[in-house]
């Protein structure tokens, strides 16, 4: 770093540290005591308002760097906005009530607490206007299983690395299962709540497909019975921790299996829909109204989006 760029930190820093002492900074002081021109203090205090804008979408803190026209300087304002305005709680309510997730026993007590965050009263009042008919014919899922304390356990588990054994219900003959796992992540896609786990003490030759997949099981919460929380502690490096993330931008449909990459052929008018299905999706080739799209995903789950869509296809090499 050069010495222009040095003494420009220290300078931003300096500045940021008094307005969040509660001073007020003069351009004009500043100017004289950096040796630099008003403008560049103004470029400074716009590049601290930046950052404090960035800063406001993950604190809820509003933080605006103001002019006081009384004292002729700038000073630092602070607001706490630690409510949902009446448009941010309905679009919330929306995407919960869509889900079908959870029990009306559960999701109901969410959604009214959730309301009375909003101060206005008004909106608050017209938010329940704008979705009382969706409460009202909310439909739950087929397993009518309370999850809220399953999730939290769970998380828990996840958090201290702690094994888990369960008895899980199959699919196939509602038979129950006993596993052993180390629980790494608890992910949510298409009505329901999932647990992603390595299994252990199982001979994968014969009960996986695949024996070398070194990618978690992917387990339906509601289906997971009996659950213990073990004293006993798994490690894994940080390295190689497991990324909910990374791993849903590959996943479709919650079907486990192997990373696999796979050439689309698709018309313009649906690429839009291909490229929000998959996040991992890559442009290769656009030919007029037929285009080419390469995406990585995990196992056959995309089998199942495919067959529903028209106008897309797989490529063959």
């Amino acid at each position: 770093m050069d010495k222009s760029s040095d003494a420009k930190s220290e300078r931003i820093l300096s500045i940021y540290s008094r307005l969040r002492q509660g001073k007020v900074i003069y351009k004009a002081e500043e100017s004289l005591h950096f040796d630099v021109a008003q403008r560049t203090i103004q470029r400074d205090i716009a590049d601290i308002q930046c950052f404090l804008n960035n800063q406001n979408s993950e604190t809820g803190e509003i933080q605006e760097i103001v002019f006081d026209r009384q004292s002729g300087g700038y000073r630092l304002e602070t607001k706490l906005q630690n409510c949902l305005a009446g448009s941010e709680l309905l679009a919330v309510c929306k995407v919960l009530l869509e889900s079908r997730s959870l029990v009306k026993e559960e999701m109901f007590p969410i959604i009214n607490k959730l309301i009375n965050t909003c101060s206005d009263e008004k909106q608050k009042k017209l938010v329940k206007e704008y979705i009382g008919n969706e409460m009202h014919h909310y439909i739950e899922l087929q397993h009518h299983e309370n999850l809220l304390n399953k999730l939290w356990i769970l998380e828990g588990a996840i958090k201290k690395q702690s094994y888990i054994e369960v008895e899980y219900q199959r699919v196939n003959n509602k038979k129950l299962v006993k596993r052993r796992l180390k629980p790494v992540g608890i992910m949510f896609s298409e009505f329901y709540f999932y647990l992603t786990a390595y299994i252990e003490d199982i001979d994968k030759e014969e009960h996986f497909s695949n024996p070398n997949d070194s990618f978690p099981t992917i387990y339906r919460v509601d289906r997971i019975e009996n659950m213990q929380v073990l004293d006993e502690h798994f490690i894994v490096p940080y390295a190689e921790r497991f990324e909910e993330g990374e791993f849903r931008k590959r996943v479709q449909f919650m079907y486990g299996g192997r990373l696999q990459k796979v050439k689309l052929k698709c018309k313009q008018s649906i690429v839009e829909a291909v490229l929000d299905r998959f996040p991992t999706a890559e442009i290769t080739k656009r030919d007029g109204e037929e285009w080419e799209i390469k995406v990585e995903v995990f196992g056959d789950g995309i089998d199942m989006w495919l067959k529903g869509q028209k106008g897309v296809e797989v490529k063959s090499e």
